[in-house]
């Protein structure tokens, strides 16, 4: 049973943090890795501002109007106003479902948010209008994900998938954006109380909408809405001083409960962006599929397997993965639901050895060759793996060949990208030449690589912004 000063003295703890802490309290790790997901944010709003839904909302922008402070990333760049600066980056950010994941460490949950696109595209835009110094760009960053984080971890598991099945990177990252927008506008305490109250009232999003334009909507709004929640503030709007462990509040609305030694005493103890941490993504799509592939594409160079010779695919793994967990699709037919199909992350590896960009394509998913694959391969749950938790993403792959031979393989648990295994500092630099190929030029690709290394040295955002802007 909760007491009333613990119950009432959340939004309190996650309020003092965020307008207290400042550069200096922060340790070099969590900007070490702030500068990784800076660089990784920003590499997938570039190649996601190619995307039909990306265009959508650029074409909403237009017709809106509004006076232009600040821009959008990538393809058809545009001054609009701030809000929509967000809204318009936070669905690019998200569109090809390759920005980073934090993942939890507790048995009775798997995956947290995605943490960087929120804050980071709330970030450039609140940062670009007033022309903050990237150091404070940086620290509102960190600290925007580290609230978001706790959160997350903090309510009632129901929250996710297999409960109420929100779409936690909609409805808890608004906090993250709202924090960020927060510090940036120089808000007080009591201003940034009533914008997480405001906050709290405009968070959406729900996983049904896995496999359609609609998933990274949630992460649009929830950069929007964490700009105008912080800009209502500014103005004098205000809400309930507990919005979110209040009665009828955030964490009873969205979750049934939480647990408030989640976040008292836990703020900065660890930091979130170092534990659990982050896993950046080799492959855009879910990360829960990632070790799936990267254990598929052991096994064919492996044994040097060519498609023709495989008869069927036989996939286990765990409920965290698949229905009710995020790679519910059973057999793709567009690039969106093969982002959560199993059936497909396997085919891609059998016919290409690889899954990326050119893979999550309509015309390849819907050639005659890779529906063919998709129906050799067979996916279930595995009780022993359900009984490891939610926390452990664990596949289990045979493969049956046409002359009757079998070929079995089981994921490593530390996957690749993942905090224990991360991508080294050249791979997430192939990432960001990778994702911005189509859209920026060589030079401009090295110049933001270089300035990105020495972010918060920049006066501002404009020299950064100017080299992924086109």
């Amino acid at each position: 049973m909760l007491t009333d000063s613990i119950h009432e003295s959340v939004t309190d703890e996650l309020v003092a943090f965020a307008i207290r802490t400042r550069l200096a309290d922060l340790p070099e790790e969590t900007i070490a890795i702030a500068k990784r997901c800076i660089i990784d944010g920003t590499a997938v709003m570039i190649a996601g501002s190619m995307t039909p839904a990306a265009a959508i909302l650029r074409t909403f922008a237009r017709e809106v109007g509004g006076t232009p402070r600040a821009r959008t990333l990538g393809k058809d760049s545009m001054r609009i106003p701030v809000h929509l600066a967000a809204q318009v980056n936070g669905i690019a950010g998200h569109a090809l479902d390759w920005d980073d994941t934090a993942l939890s460490e507790d048995k009775c949950r798997s995956v947290l948010l995605h943490p960087t696109i929120q804050p980071l595209a709330a970030g450039y835009a609140v940062g670009e209008e007033l022309r903050v110094a990237t150091k404070d760009i940086l620290a509102a960053f960190i600290i925007g994900f580290e609230v978001q984080v706790k959160i997350a971890e903090a309510i009632s598991a129901e929250h996710f998938t297999g409960g109420r099945g929100f779409h936690s990177s909609g409805t808890i990252g608004i906090f993250g954006a709202t924090v960020t927008a927060s510090r940036l506008l120089g808000l007080n305490a009591r201003q940034t109380s009533n914008a997480m109250a405001i906050a709290s009232t405009m968070a959406a999003g729900v996983g049904a909408n896995h496999g359609t334009m609609a998933k990274p909507l949630n992460m649009s709004r929830a950069a929007e809405n964490g700009v105008s929640a912080a800009k209502f503030a500014a103005m004098g709007m205000d809400g309930p001083a507990h919005a979110l462990e209040a009665g009828r509040g955030f964490f009873e609305a969205f979750g049934g409960g939480y647990e408030p030694e989640r976040i008292i005493g836990r703020m900065g103890n660890p930091f979130a962006i170092i534990s659990p941490g982050v896993s950046i993504k080799p492959y855009p799509s879910g990360v829960v599929g990632h070790p799936g592939m990267d254990t598929m594409k052991k096994l064919v160079e492996q044994h040097d397997i060519k498609p023709e010779a495989v008869k069927s695919v036989s996939v286990r793994t765990g409920s965290n993965v698949i229905t009710p967990g995020p790679l519910r699709i059973p057999h793709a037919n567009t690039a969106l639901e093969a982002k959560f199909c199993i059936a497909f992350q396997m085919a891609s590896i059998l016919l290409r050895r690889k899954a990326g960009l050119s893979e999550f394509s309509d015309e390849f998913v819907q050639s005659p060759a890779c529906q063919d694959m998709q129906r050799r391969v067979d996916v279930a749950t595995d009780p022993a793996i359900d009984a490891l938790g939610k926390d452990k993403i664990v596949f289990k792959i045979t493969l049956t060949m046409q002359d009757g031979a079998t070929l079995s393989e089981e994921s490593d648990r530390h996957y690749r990208g993942g905090p224990r295994n991360p991508l080294s500092d050249a791979e997430l630099a192939d990432k960001f030449r990778d994702a911005a190929q189509y859209v920026l030029d060589a030079d401009s690709i090295e110049a933001f690589l270089t300035l990105a290394g020495r972010f918060e040295s920049l006066s501002d955002l404009d020299q950064i912004l100017d080299t992924v802007t086109v």
